[in-house]
Formats: C-alpha cells, sequence, structure tokens
C-alpha cells in the first residue's frame, strides 16, 4: 500500500523497483528543494543503480513510496547525478541542522521531516521531528525533549553550517560497508565530512581513512587533535599509515609517530623509507607468518581471525624464526585451498610451494602488476638482501596505486 507520508530518514537505503517487481537500486538521499515562502518541495532522489552508479530519480517517476521501497515507473535516467539550483540533499545536509523555534523555546536541531503528498501529486516537507538543545540537566549526557514543529515554525541556521549536528547523519551510514561509506562521504560538503568523521569511533573512521582518496584522508586527519589522530593512525593497516602520513609535514607525522604505539609506529618508519611505488612503499608486514613445523590445524586458526584481511587470510608464508617482519630466512608459501586439502595434522613444511619466487623491495610497481596478473596471485612475499621476508604486497594495494584518485567519482566509462 502507498504511503502518503513518509519521514525521509527511513527512505536511506530503501530499495527501489521497477513496475515488475525487480530491484533497481537503493535510496541514497532525498532531494529537497527551497522555496521563498513555502516550504521546500521533493524533486526526487539519489539512487545508487548496478556498479555504485548514482543517478537521480525525479519524483514524477515515482509510482508509490510504500514501507523501506520506491516504486518507478520503469524509466531510469543513466546520466550520472549532479546537483541543481536550490536543491540540498535531505540527509546529508538538512538532517542534524541547527533551527530557531519562533515561539522563544531556543534552538533545536532536525532529526528526521516528514514528506506529504499533496493534491496536486506532489511532496512537500509537512513537519519536522526536532530535538531541543539541553538546558542545564542534572544529568549527564541527557538528550534535550523532541518535539514536532510546522516549517513556518521555525527558522533555519544556515549561516553557521559548522553547528550542525551530525549523529542523525551518522545513524543513517552506521551498517555501510568501509567502501560504501567512502563513497558516502565523497558526496557531503566538507563540514559535514568533518562533523561525520567526528562522530565515528576510531576503528570504524581508521576503516573509512583507508578507502578515501588522499584529499581527503589529509582534510580529515589535519581536523583531528594529534592524539585522537594518533589512535586512528594505530588502528589502520601500516601501509595505508605510511601512505597517508608521507602526505603530512614532517612535524606532524613525527609528531603522531611519537604518540602512536612503538611497535606500529616503528613498521610505519621503516615503510616510509622506501620508494612509493615499489614492493617496499606498497607492502603491510602484517602476513600470516609459521614456522615450518605449525600444523595445518594451527595455521588454520591463524586464518580464521576477524581481524585478518580476507586477502592477507589466503595465504600462509613460512620462515625461520622470528617470525614477524622482518622474520628469518624466507622458505615458501602455502596457500589456503592447500590447506584445505590435507588432514589437520599435516605440517607445513611438508606441502610447502617453493615454485612461488619473491620480489625484491626495489620492484616496481609494473613488474609486481604483471607478476600478480601471470600467475593469478593475490599477494606476493617481499625479501631483502638476506631473503628474510619483510612484508607483502597484496593485489588491492597494486589496484590502489594503479587507479587515479578519484577512481570513486569518476564517470563512468
Amino acid at each position: 500500500m502507498s504511503a502518503t507520508r513518509v519521514f525521509v530518514a527511513r527512505l536511506a537505503g530503501c530499495g527501489v523497483f521497477d513496475p515488475q517487481g525487480d530491484r533497481v537500486g537503493k535510496v541514497i538521499d532525498v532531494l529537497m528543494a527551497y522555496r521563498t515562502t513555502l516550504p521546500p518541495r521533493t524533486t526526487g532522489f539519489i539512487i545508487e543503480i548496478s556498479g555504485r552508479r548514482r543517478v537521480f530519480l525525479p519524483i514524477a517517476r515515482v509510482t508509490a513510496i510504500a514501507p523501506g521501497q520506491l516504486i518507478t515507473n520503469g524509466l531510469i535516467d543513466l546520466r550520472r547525478f549532479t546537483m541543481r539550483g536550490q536543491e540540498v540533499r535531505a540527509i546529508a545536509e538538512m538532517l542534524g541542522r541547527k533551527v530557531t523555534l519562533l515561539d522563544g523555546a531556543g534552538l533545536a536541531s532536525i532529526e528526521d521531516f516528514a514528506i506529504e503528498k499533496g493534491k496536486r501529486g506532489d511532496w512537500v516537507l509537512s513537519e519536522l521531528f526536532v530535538r531541543k538543545q539541553k538546558k542545564n540537566s542534572a544529568i549527564p549526557f541527557a538528550k534535550g525533549p523532541t518535539m514536532f514543529v510546522q516549517w513556518q515554525e521555525v527558522v533555519e541556521n544556515r549561516e553557521n553550517p559548522a553547528d550542525q549536528d551530525a549523529r542523525q547523519l551518522l545513524s543513517t551510514v552506521a551498517d555501510l560497508r568501509p567502501a560504501d561509506l567512502a563513497t558516502a562521504v565523497l558526496d557531503l560538503p566538507e563540514h559535514r565530512m568533518l562533523a561525520l568523521a567526528d562522530e565515528l569511533d576510531d576503528e570504524r573512521l581508521a576503516d573509512l581513512l583507508e578507502e578515501l582518496p588522499e584529499e581527503e584522508q589529509l582534510e580529515i586527519i589535519n581536523d583531528l587533535d594529534d592524539e585522537r589522530a594518533a589512535e586512528v593512525l594505530d588502528l589502520m593497516g601500516p601501509d595505508d599509515a605510511a601512505d597517508l602520513m608521507a602526505n603530512l609535514s614532517p612535524e606532524r607525522a613525527e609528531m603522531l609517530l611519537s604518540l602512536m604505539d612503538d611497535e606500529e609506529a616503528d613498521d610505519i618508519r621503516q615503510l616510509l623509507t622506501y620508494e612509493p611505488y615499489t614492493a617496499g612503499g606498497m607492502m603491510t608486514p602484517e602476513a600470516i607468518i609459521c614456522a615450518a613445523d605449525t600444523t595445518i590445524a594451527q595455521a588454520m586458526a591463524l586464518v580464521r581471525r576477524k581481524e585478518v584481511e580476507p586477502v592477507l587470510a589466503a595465504q600462509v608464508f613460512v620462515t625461520l624464526p622470528p617470525y614477524e617482519a622482518p622474520t628469518g630466512r624466507y622458505l615458501g608459501v602455502v596457500h589456503f585451498q592447500k590447506l584445505l586439502r590435507y588432514p589437520p595434522h599435516e605440517r607445513l613444511g611438508s606441502i610447502l610451494d617453493t615454485e612461488q619466487e619473491p620480489v625484491a623491495l626495489d620492484t616496481p610497481i609494473a613488474q609486481i602488476h604483471r607478476y600478480l596478473a601471470s600467475y593469478d596471485l593475490v599477494a606476493l612475499p617481499v625479501t631483502d638482501d638476506e631473503n628474510r621476508l619483510v612484508g607483502v604486497v597484496t593485489v588491492d594495494d597494486v589496484l590502489d596505486h594503479l587507479l587515479p584518485d578519484d577512481w570513486r567519482s569518476e564517470e563512468e566509462r
């Protein structure tokens, strides 16, 4: 059954379907257009279709809005979405915005708002759900009361966007994977991006930074105080953290390194000594490394750890002690599929692949790319002059360096 009144925050992530019931995408945001005296009206939706492509769906092509879904007339304009004139994104920009209550009750922030279908078929903002600013309270962290108000009963504070609360925006992106969160963040104005980063917990922010282009990484990390920036960098992969730090001023980079965990900081300092587009500059020291007498059962326990990235869990590297990079002499590798073919008590040394040659620290990216493609590999061991395993170059690291910095927002070809 089609609704005639919906709250916009509940539309985020809703499925978009054609008349036959086939899913064609999902809702990313709702576009509103300001008017001189009347409440803003809905002009359409930003939807994401296959290939993470974002396009504009005009409200005129929406035949029904039901719980959890939009039904279209089947016509989708595949041109990439661009903003126009007085349009504003409801979820990304309006939620969290401060308003002044005209009854003299002070300030409030927009937590949600309803759009309602009018007699002429257009959808218009009908009422706001706001949270009043908390006055002096004996209860720590208490929130102010909420209330419904009409658009005519408030005045928006659009002069100081930095005051905009990002907590409601955070709730709409809470379930996104890091790569999808990065795509969403790139659509935000700078002040909203920084406000959202401030609301994310350290681990989530570290995941986000690993997915963002260099420019946005620097904007966020430079907006953080030194203590928090160091905590976030501690949680990033050493290779990603090193790439980010290479673009900071030497003074800020050294300050952050001094605040980080000693072991993490040492890894990053070492990575910063290598040329950027070489095996040393792209590798991570966080490989799964075992002794030759490690059983398959023990190796599988290491592979199953939640914190191990899938691309690093695809193989176990075998060396002489010590078993942290830089290790003892590199012996070989056992691929995950091979671990599945042998009994749990079998030793890694008896099923070792010694034919996969490691690459040197100064191996250029073009050669690594060809090696990975030629042998259908997802990772390559990197050794130093003494044949010690110092890290691993993964296929996603190579892709990150081959793709342009703005590949997430580029027009698809």
